[in-house]
């Protein structure tokens, strides 16, 4: 009996700091047997933070009532106290004994998870089978870390794949896959010590050290790196949605959530779409600022995209930028053309400050598509259509689409050189640290799910 619980109690011991935490509601019990869960409290690099752990190796970490009521009675606790839930996964299911005892446990879980969602962070680890009710619950965490050996899927897969952790990243579940226990644990704290405890609270402010990298004229590619403090970013979710990324980093000691689009990749999917909008809102919950870099040809225009339910995942993130108050900086370093600008660059997605380096173009529609549109006759009796409409192109750009253009049209507040692209953004930063907006009276938006 005394070495139960122990799978959940070393995993508890990799995440607070020296191993050391303090149990809540440890006596409690389940059909005379030790409930399946470790809950417990303690630091994580300082910070107080809630944590459950399921034990596997009490009736193979299974669900009753009394096992939810530990969990709830966390929860409960974190809400209080405004304090940060990290939830270890890692059970067969819940008890079958005929009746809906266990359902409605679960469903009182999942129902206190959403109470909390926005409210303090909250990140799921799954460190071995998650199934049923408990992947509702786990999928719903601001953040899905899973190890690499580790099952997550809502019914049975019978083989099929889609339980492992790769499927759980390409279909934009997990933000990230770890090696083992030791590997997840130190991503979660990785990710902790970026997030303040609650809605309520600052962001934590580190010491740091400038970039080994200079943003270069050409380079419209991950900018992360550039932009950040050195060693500060945290990629996530870089399995879904491959043409936009979205990384935790810090600028200055202070978080910032970074989402970049790459016009070497190919035009922004649902997925993209997906993938940036989740990541928006969770740093709008936190109030954390949003830099975005944008550099795409745009978004997905053809019939498979249109069945791929493209336009409602678009609005969804246009929607998402639109209604997020906190702050937002918007960088284009290439192409932001069309709809693109309008709904994650420009004023109209409520961008705070727009920076634009002087090679970039900001236009209605593509230069190759508005020299058809605009300058038709010129293109009339060229010999070599192909050369003229390029030479075109680049006169387009120049001009109607420079950054230039489009800062004298109040839509660019500041057209830089792309070495002064951290302190630009620097700069902007503290100018907006102090943001301040009221909304309309509402419950909440009705973005198109």
């Amino acid at each position: 009996m005394e070495n139960l619980g122990k799978i959940a109690r070393e995993r508890l011991s990799l995440l607070f700091d020296g191993g050391s935490f303090t149990e809540l509601d440890a006596l409690r019990l389940e059909r005379d047997d030790p409930a399946a869960v470790v809950c417990a409290h303690g630091y994580v690099d300082g910070q107080a933070v809630c944590a459950f752990a399921q034990s596997p190796d009490v009736n193979s970490g299974v669900m009753g009532k009394n096992t939810a009521g530990k969990i709830r009675r966390l929860y409960s606790l974190a809400a209080k106290t405004g304090t940060p839930i990290v939830g270890i996964y890692d059970s067969n299911g819940v008890y079958v004994d005929g009746t809906a005892d266990s359902l409605t446990a679960y469903g009182k879980l999942i129902a206190a998870s959403a109470k909390l969602s926005g409210v303090v962070p909250q990140i799921s680890v799954i460190a071995g089978v998650c199934a049923g009710s408990a992947a509702l619950m786990a999928a719903s965490a601001d953040f899905v870390l899973m190890t690499e050996a580790a099952e997550l899927y809502l019914t049975p897969p019978f083989d099929s794949g889609a339980e492992k952790p790769e499927s759980a990243a390409k279909a934009g579940i997990a933000a990230a896959v770890c090696k083992d226990d030791a590997a997840v644990m130190e991503q979660t704290k990785a990710i902790l010590r970026l997030l303040p405890s609650n809605n309520l609270a600052g962001a934590p402010v580190c010491e740091f050290d400038e970039p080994e990298t200079v943003c270069r004229s050409g380079e419209s590619g991950c900018l992360c790196k550039s932009i950040a403090d050195a060693d500060a970013p945290i990629p996530l979710y870089k399995e879904f949605g491959t043409s936009a990324g979205t990384c935790l980093a810090t600028v200055r000691g202070t978080t910032v959530g970074i989402v970049t689009t790459c016009r070497s990749a190919d035009a922004l999917t649902a997925d993209d779409a997906a993938k940036m909008a989740r990541f928006v809102r969770t740093c709008d919950a936190f109030s954390i600022p949003v830099i975005t870099v944008v550099d795409t040809v745009g978004f997905a225009a053809d019939n498979d995209a249109a069945k791929s339910g493209s336009l409602r995942a678009l609005t969804q993130l246009c929607g998402t930028y639109a209604e997020a108050t906190t702050v937002k900086i918007a960088l284009i370093v290439g192409e932001a053309c069309g709809a693109a600008f309008s709904a994650i660059a420009g004023r109209g997605a409520g961008s705070d400050y727009v920076i634009a380096w002087d090679e970039a173009a900001i236009a209605p529609m593509r230069p190759e598509s508005a020299v058809e549109f605009l300058w038709h006759d010129k293109l009339k009796g060229a010999e070599n259509a192909a050369v003229k409409r390029s030479e075109l192109a680049k006169e387009y750009k120049a001009t109607l689409a420079s950054a230039e253009k489009a800062a004298q049209l109040g839509a660019v507040d500041a057209v830089i050189a792309p070495a002064d692209t951290r302190r630009a953004v620097c700069d902007a930063l503290e100018l907006l640290e102090g943001k301040r907006v009221s909304g309309m009276p509402k419950k909440h938006s009705n973005i198109p799910f």
